[in-house]
C-alpha cells in the first residue's frame, strides 16, 4: 500500500556560467586547449553521469571496499534505484548513477547514503575504520545489501567501526518498513538464498540508525535490469519500493 509521502528537498548547487572564449594571437592555443579537453572528455565519458563529490541534490556512493570481496555487483541496482528515485518521489536526484568511494576517502563524507553489496570478504584498514566511523556518527548512513556470503566479514568488520554497538535485528514494526511503501512483515524476499526469512539488522548510534544490513533476500538483485535475473516483475516491484524506502527513511530520520 502506498503512503502519502512529505516532500524531501535538498539544496541545488548554483549553476557557473562560464564565458566564451576570444579570438586573435592566442587563438591557436586555445583551439590546442579545446581539442584537449575534448580528448579528455572522451575518455572519461563513463563517469559523466556519476555526480561529482559534494552535488547539493541526493546521490548515492558505491563503497569500494578492500579483502578481495566483489564491491563492484550489483552493477544496474543504483542506476534503476535513482530513476525509481527521480519519477516516484520528490527527492531531486544528482545524476543517472552511483559515485565510488572509498572508506578512507574524505570525499566519503560529500553523499548522504553509501551503499555496499558483495559475496565475498568485506575488510578495511584501521585508517578506513577510524573514518567510516566518523562518516557514520557524523550524519552519514550506510546500506549493506547480502549478496549471499559477505555477512561473516561484515559482522566482522562493523564490530571494529562499532566495538560498543551490536548489529540487531529490526522489528516490522520498524519506520524503515513503513515510508512511503507500507511492508508489514519486513522485508519483501526477492531470492531464496538459504531459504530463511528476510531479515534487517541495523546498528543504532545515538539514538540513530546508521547501518543497515538487508540479510538473505538480495533487493540488489530485484533492482537489477530484468535480464540479468529474469526475476518476475512483482518481485522487481517489491524490490524497488523496499530500496526507495530504506532511501527515503536515511533522509528523513
Amino acid at each position: 500500500m502506498r503512503r502519502a509521502h512529505a516532500r524531501v528537498r535538498l539544496t541545488r548547487a548554483p549553476r557557473v556560467a562560464v564565458p566564451p572564449s576570444s579570438g586573435g594571437p592566442s587563438a591557436p592555443r586555445s583551439r590546442w586547449a579545446l581539442a584537449l579537453i575534448c580528448a579528455l572528455l572522451a575518455v572519461t565519458a563513463a563517469f559523466a553521469d556519476a555526480p561529482p563529490p559534494g552535488a547539493r541534490d541526493f546521490s548515492i556512493a558505491r563503497l569500494k571496499y578492500g579483502g578481495g570481496g566483489d564491491w563492484y555487483e550489483d552493477r544496474t541496482s543504483l542506476v534503476n534505484l535513482l530513476r525509481g528515485l527521480r519519477e516516484r518521489t520528490s527527492v531531486p536526484v544528482a545524476g543517472d548513477k552511483e559515485a565510488v568511494v572509498e572508506p578512507g576517502a574524505a570525499a566519503l563524507f560529500q553523499y548522504p547514503f553509501v551503499f555496499a553489496c558483495g559475496h565475498g570478504n568485506m575488510k578495511f584498514t584501521p585508517t578506513e575504520v577510524a573514518n567510516l566511523r566518523r562518516y557514520l556518527t557524523s550524519g552519514g548512513f550506510l546500506w549493506v545489501d547480502d549478496d549471499f556470503g559477505i555477512e561473516p566479514s561484515f559482522r566482522r568488520e562493523m564490530k571494529r567501526v562499532f566495538p560498543d554497538a551490536a548489529l540487531v535485528e529490526l522489528p516490522f514494526s520498524h519506520p524503515i518498513f513503513h515510508q512511503l511503501y507500507d511492508f508489514p512483515g519486513g522485508l519483501p524476499k526477492i531470492h531464496e538464498h538459504d531459504g530463511g526469512p528476510a531479515k534487517g539488522f541495523g546498528i543504532v548510534y545515538d539514538g540513530r540508525l546508521v547501518v543497515f544490513f538487508s540479510f538473505d533476500c538480495d533487493l540488489g538483485d530485484g533492482l537489477e535490469d530484468e535480464e540479468i535475473h529474469h526475476d518476475p516483475p512483482d518481485k522487481r516491484e517489491a524490490a524497488m519500493r523496499s530500496a526507495i524506502d530504506i532511501v527515503h527513511y536515511a533522509l528523513t530520520h
